[in-house]
């Protein structure tokens, strides 16, 4: 039986004209021993808008990579994270209708090992200014609705929320998740 999660999300919030392109991208809830949340903070000004958001690390899959090597890549670049992957959560599957893209979001539960120097791309020192943020189950949740007054805020939080409860109720069922 397969127990993986899926959604599929349209793009509310900008007139569909067409897509062109797809988008496979990793992604990750990531946990420490304590239950502390890690995520990463984003002040960006580009097509989409000037905001401040909040959103799982991760991103783009590279030609001949497989996700795990991609999340363990995207984690150490944007949070200089090493990780333990505990399980695949599942996936979503948005769109960006501003920027014509499909998004195929595989999502990771991983529990943080240890923190290291980033190892960021210019474009996401330049242009995404990304910090980490620690958060409890609750304040996640909380900055992802109190990021949602914008129109890309509202797709991230529609798209990670609900991933987000699914996390928590996975390592509800599973506590070993929290062990060393």
């Amino acid at each position: 039986m397969n127990n993986e999660f899926e959604i599929e999300l349209q793009d509310t919030e900008w007139e569909l004209t067409y897509i062109d392109h797809d988008r496979e991208i990793v992604r990750a809830i990531i946990i420490d021993n304590n239950e502390n949340y890690y995520f990463v903070r984003v002040q960006r000004d580009d097509t989409f808008g000037k905001m401040t958001l909040i959103e799982t690390a991760g991103g783009g899959v590279e030609p001949n990579e497989n996700l795990e090597d991609a999340i363990r890549r995207e984690l150490k670049e944007e949070l200089g994270a090493e990780v333990d992957i505990l399980s695949k959560i599942g996936v979503v599957s948005d769109y960006y209708n501003l920027i014509h893209r499909h998004n195929l979001n595989n999502y990771y539960l991983c529990r943080v090992k240890s923190f290291g120097d980033k190892n960021m791309t210019q474009t996401e020192i330049d242009d995404f200014h990304l910090s980490t943020l620690k958060l409890r189950y609750e304040e996640a949740v909380d900055e992802y609705k109190k990021y949602s007054n914008s129109q890309l805020g509202k797709l991230i939080a529609n798209r990670e929320i609900p991933i987000l409860m699914r996390a928590k109720k996975m390592i509800i069922e599973n506590p070993i998740f929290l062990e060393i």
